[in-house]
């Protein structure tokens, strides 16, 4: 078969060494984020019943995911999201763990969708929830979770915002302006565009749902007000204060934990997702130009109809694919850390078993180490150390051998040292 004849399939990645090192930094990143934040690591199967997806969001996600008939006769289908598995695993044990459960994970998902910048058909997404706990403080601690781990990779508040909601508060400003609750999921599927489409054609949407222009205007609005805004345009209805209280709460605590510069109110923010019922966030780059970095919220209701455990529980998903790029336009992706430390050279072939016996005892101090696998001369050893990015050059001739010592090249500096072959061994300082 031709290069050509054995491509990868589209919208899935190869990860050469260079790409799987970033991978591998944006984890790690994300790692100590999670367990400096006290949230335990949890896995699942990438392959599930077909069920747990139609039963969590109808059989029209059937045509987004890669599913097919298992040799037993089963429906089943790679995962697209992690939250139907989470449910799964926490109704399994619901009872005999304790309270406010802190999970985390780093799944890889699939979905059948249309290729493009920041969406492929497959990504590794970080997932972190809080199950058990309804105060307001559990909703600020996911949201600066979210935001510590984008800091931890280089992004500040000059690079990301989080846009933070609350869809009891929408739900209370549409009561308020007597639009029917039949009507409210088409009126957050407009406002939902708003990002996409702009405000004049999410103006068109509301008035063929049956808003007047007032009305519109009003929800179009919600954008740029304020919380007090809010508190005082609504003044009388106590369902907008009770939400726009439990918001500022959160806010105030993300404030408190020194958050204040990368969060900002938003009432148009909906998030798509039925099931959210209070606090949703995003977290945009400040530019515009990406999809959302970032989203999640509180779905008190999810688990019990997933897996018949009613607990309260929030939580967010952040891609790799839009962060990546976003890491790749501001030049925060690292340099590729050395992949060899030391490179071990003969000058002639004698040397071959004292080089292997000094290469254990490196490797055993946990040193990068390598050497040709076939004897050459000692300038093509040194243009192979210096290709596989070594620190140092470490020289065995017969003559330093004589001596209990061996030449070290500084890599980078070019300077040559001399070293006792024990010193190496043990890794004493000059």
């Amino acid at each position: 078969m031709t290069p050509k004849e054995i491509q990868g399939l589209k919208g899935f990645r190869d990860f050469f060494p260079e790409e799987f090192a970033l991978r591998q930094h944006v984890f790690t990143a994300w790692r100590r984020v999670g367990a400096r934040y006290g949230f335990a690591e949890y896995d699942g199967p990438p392959l599930e019943s077909l069920d747990l997806y139609t039963k969590k969001s109808g059989d029209e996600i059937v045509g987004q995911l890669y599913h097919f008939v298992d040799k037993g006769g089963r429906p089943v289908a790679l995962r697209p999201e992690m939250t139907p598995t989470f449910a799964r695993m926490i109704a399994s044990r619901a009872s005999a763990l304790p309270k406010p459960i802190r999970w985390f994970s780093i799944p890889q998902l699939f979905r059948y969708e249309r290729p493009q910048r920041g969406r492929l058909r497959e990504h590794f997404q970080l997932n972190m929830d809080i199950v058990g706990e309804t105060d307001p403080l559990a909703d600020a601690e996911i949201i600066a979770a979210a935001i510590d781990a984008l800091r931890e990779l280089g992004l500040d508040h000059t690079h990301i915002v989080a846009r933070i909601s609350d869809r009891q508060l929408l739900s209370a400003i549409l009561n308020a302006n007597e639009i029917p609750a039949a009507e409210h999921a088409i009126v957050f599927g407009a406002l939902d565009k708003l990002e996409k489409e702009g405000p004049e054609a999410i103006r068109v949407l509301l008035q063929k749902a049956g808003l007047d222009s007032e009305t519109s205007t009003r929800l179009l609005s919600l954008e740029s007000a304020s919380v007090e805004d809010l508190r005082a345009q609504y003044s009388e209805v106590e369902g907008v204060r009770v939400a726009a209280d439990r918001v500022s709460t959160v806010i105030s605590y993300l404030e408190a934990g020194g958050f204040g510069e990368y969060v900002r109110f938003d009432g148009s923010l909906v998030r798509g997702l039925a099931y959210y019922t209070g606090t949703v966030f995003e977290i945009w780059e400040r530019s515009g130009k990406l999809r959302a970095v970032c989203g999640g919220g509180r779905y008190d209701d999810l688990l019990g109809a997933l897996g018949g455990v009613h607990l309260p529980a929030l939580g967010f998903g952040m891609g790799d694919v839009v962060l990546c790029e976003l890491l790749k336009d501001l030049d925060l992706v690292p340099t590729e850390a050395r992949r060899v430390e030391d490179y071990l050279i003969c000058v002639t072939e004698a040397e071959r078993a004292p080089a292997l016996e000094l290469a254990r005892a490196l490797r055993e101090r946990g040193r990068r180490v390598t050497y040709d696998l076939r004897f050459r001369a000692v300038g093509k050893q040194l243009k192979a150390a210096n290709q596989a990015g070594a620190a140092r050059a470490i020289i065995l001739g017969p003559d330093e051998l004589a001596r209990g010592v061996a030449s070290v090249r500084d890599m980078t500096s070019g300077e040559v040292s001399e070293r006792t072959l024990e010193s190496l061994r043990k890794g004493d300082h000059h």
